[in-house]
């Protein structure tokens, strides 16, 4: 399945942290949003391993977008689309 992970995290150490564990998963496409192409193990693990990193009493947040499986086709880009230089979607 296709996700979109987004994250709001104010400390700089536990936010690297975070996008370190989002590189083992997924693409950055903007500065803290991911493009991830999962199974429903993976989707549980990496939930798993970020959960740690988030502290709700600071307002922080993680975002899962599960997409449909025909999203990644439909995707309109304005500007650099990393995930066409990744070869990771259709050029249409």
């Amino acid at each position: 399945m296709r996700v979109i992970v987004s994250y709001d995290i104010s400390d700089d150490k536990r936010r690297r942290k975070v996008a370190t564990i989002m590189e083992g998963y997924g693409y950055r496409v903007q500065y803290s949003v991911f493009e991830c192409d999962l199974t429903a193990q993976q989707f549980r693990k990496l939930k798993g391993e970020l959960r740690p990193y988030i502290k709700t009493k600071e307002m922080e947040s993680i975002r899962f977008y599960p997409l449909p499986a025909d999203a990644a086709e439909k995707v309109e880009v304005m500007g650099h689309d990393i995930a066409r230089v990744l070869g990771t979607v259709a050029v249409v």
